[in-house]
C-alpha cells in the first residue's frame, strides 16, 4: 500500500497530509481504497459509454480497408498517417503533429519458391525483412533440414552449398523467433547459399509469417525466407524418411534509401499540471502484407478512441494524455527511439507510457514495470476494471516503442489481452480486421481509457 497521502481525494488530502502514515503493504485492500471511491462513478461511465456502440471497430476498419498494409517507406504508411493527423482534428484533439523519423525502407520485390524434387509444387513464402536477394537466375539446391541450431552444429558438415530448413516447432514466441532472426548467420557459417525457416506461429492454414531478420557482421550473407508450417513439416518427413530434396528460390529483396515518416501525436491538454504527461498508443505501421489490423492497427485505435472518450464526455484530467503512434516499430524502432530523442527534456515529466502492441482481444488488464510505491497505486486503479474482467496487473509490462523512455525511469505498462491466436495471424496475409471483435475492441478502449485517465486526474503523480 502507498502512503495515504497519495490515496485520498483532493478535497481530503490537505486536512490529513501530517498525521498520515504508510502502513505495510502486506495490508493493502485495493478495492477499499479512496482512489476507488473516488474514481468508481467516472471509471463507470467511461466503461459503459466505450461498450455502447461500435464506433471504434468501425474507425479501425476505415483505417485498415482504406490503406492496407502500411509498410514502413510505403505511400500506403503516409496516407494512413495524413487521415489520422486530420481525423484527430476534426475530433478535436489538440496539438496534433507529426514528428518527422527518417525510416528503412526495405522492398520485398518479386518472390517465389518451388520444390524440384521429389515432386513439383510451388511452395507459398515470404522473405524475411532486411533479407538479401538471390542471384539473378535465382539459386537451386539441395535441402538440409534440421530442427534446431544444435543439429545444425552437429551436421554443419553437410550445409555447404545447400538450403538449410530449420523446421523448428512453435515453442513460444521469445524461443522459435530465434531462427528468424539468426537464422541466416548459422546457416552462413556452415557454407550454405540460403536459408529458410518453418513459419514462426503454432497453428497455419498455408500462411507463411514475415518479420525481422538480422545480419552479424563478417558473416556471409544469405538470402532468408519463411515458409509454411504444412510445407516445413513434409520437407521433415521427407529428410526423415532420407528422400532427397532440391528446392529452387527467388527472391529480388533489397534496401533503397531512407526516407520520412512521422510518429503521430495528439493530445487531450491536462487542466492543472500539462507540463505532466500520461503516453499512451501503438506503432502505426505494419508489414507488407494483410492489413496490420491486430498488429498494431488495433492498438492505435484503441489508444485514440481511449482519449476521444474523455473528450466526449467532457473529461479533462489534471495532467495531459497523450496518444502517439510510433511509425517503423517492425523493421527499424526507429520511431520509439526518435520519440525518446525529441522528447529528452520533458521524460522527467513522463508519468506514465502505455502500449497496445499484443491485438485488440479480450483484455485481462495490463503488465506494469515501475516502484514498488507506484505498482500499489495502479493495483488500486486496476480494480475500477473488474467490471470488465480487466483488473489484473502482472509483475512486468512495457512494449518496444516505449522501451527507449522506460530505459530513462518512466513507469511503463503494455495492455494485456487474451491471445491465444495471435499468433496464427501474426504478420500473415491473415491478419485483417475479420478477424477482431467489435466487443473485445471496445473492452480494450475502456480499460486504457479507465487506467490513462485515472493516472493522468491523481492529486499526486504516480511516483517512480
Amino acid at each position: 500500500m502507498m502512503t495515504c497521502s497519495r490515496l485520498f481525494p483532493l478535497s481530503l488530502y490537505l486536512t490529513i497530509l501530517v498525521s498520515c502514515a504508510v502502513p505495510p503493504a502486506s495490508d493493502s485492500n485495493p478495492k477499499a481504497s479512496p482512489i476507488v471511491a473516488e474514481y468508481s462513478a467516472v471509471a463507470d461511465k467511461l466503461m459503459t459509454t466505450a461498450l455502447a456502440d461500435s464506433f471504434a471497430y468501425n474507425r479501425l476498419a476505415e483505417l485498415t480497408d482504406s490503406f492496407g498494409p502500411r509498410f514502413s517507406g510505403t505511400k500506403n504508411l503516409e496516407d494512413a498517417i495524413d487521415w489520422i493527423l486530420e481525423e484527430m482534428k476534426k475530433d478535436g484533439f489538440e496539438n496534433v503533429h507529426g514528428e518527422e523519423v527518417m525510416i528503412p525502407r526495405w522492398v520485398r520485390g518479386k518472390e517465389w519458391a518451388r520444390m524440384e524434387v521429389p515432386w513439383k509444387k510451388e511452395m507459398a513464402m515470404l522473405g524475411l525483412g532486411g533479407s538479401v536477394a538471390t542471384p539473378s537466375d535465382g539459386i537451386t539446391a539441395e535441402v538440409l533440414v534440421v530442427d534446431d541450431f544444435e543439429e545444425l552444429e552437429r551436421r554443419a558438415g553437410e550445409a555447404k552449398g545447400k538450403i538449410v530448413l530449420f523446421n523448428a516447432p512453435f515453442t513460444n514466441y521469445g524461443k522459435t523467433v530465434r531462427y528468424r532472426y539468426d537464422g541466416a548467420n548459422a546457416a552462413a557459417e556452415a557454407g550454405a547459399v540460403a536459408s529458410l525457416i518453418r513459419s514462426v506461429g503454432p497453428y497455419s492454414m498455408n500462411t507463411p509469417h514475415t518479420g525481422g531478420m538480422g545480419y552479424k557482421e563478417g558473416v556471409p550473407k544469405i538470402p532468408h525466407a519463411a515458409i509454411t508450417v504444412e510445407d516445413a513439416m513434409m520437407l521433415g518427413r521427407l529428410a526423415d524418411r532420407g528422400e532427397p530434396i532440391v528446392l529452387s528460390l527467388y527472391m529480388e529483396a533489397h534496401f533503397e534509401d531512407d526516407v520520412p515518416s512521422r510518429n503521430v501525436v495528439g493530445e487531450l491538454r491536462g487542466s492543472e499540471k500539462p507540463e505532466e504527461v500520461v503516453v499512451l498508443g501503438g506503432h502505426i505501421d505494419s508489414w507488407d502484407v494483410g492489413q496490420g489490423a491486430m498488429d498494431d492497427a488495433g492498438g492505435c485505435v484503441a489508444a485514440w478512441q481511449a482519449v476521444k472518450l474523455m473528450k466526449d464526455l467532457g473529461l479533462r484530467p489534471r495532467r495531459t494524455v497523450r496518444v502517439v503512434m510510433w511509425t517503423n516499430e517492425e523493421n527499424g524502432l526507429r520511431g520509439g527511439n526518435a520519440y525518446h530523442d525529441a522528447h529528452q527534456d520533458e521524460l522527467k515529466n513522463h508519468v506514465l507510457a502505455m502500449e497496445s502492441d499484443s491485438g485488440v482481444f479480450k483484455p485481462s488488464g495490463f503488465g506494469f514495470t515501475g516502484s514498488d510505491h507506484a505498482r500499489e497505486i495502479i493495483k488500486q486503479i486496476a480494480t475500477l476494471l473488474e467490471p470488465i474482467e480487466a483488473g489484473e496487473i502482472a509483475p512486468s509490462g512495457g512494449g518496444a516503442d516505449i522501451g527507449p523512455i522506460m530505459r530513462e525511469g518512466v513507469p511503463g505498462m503494455g495492455l494485456r489481452v487474451e491471445g491465444s491466436k495471435y499468433f496464427w495471424y501474426h504478420h500473415t496475409n491473415a491478419d485483417t480486421i475479420d478477424k477482431l471483435d467489435p466487443h473485445d475492441v471496445n473492452l480494450c478502449v475502456a480499460a486504457m481509457a479507465v487506467m490513462a485517465y485515472v493516472v493522468a486526474d491523481l492529486p499526486e503523480t504516480l511516483p517512480r
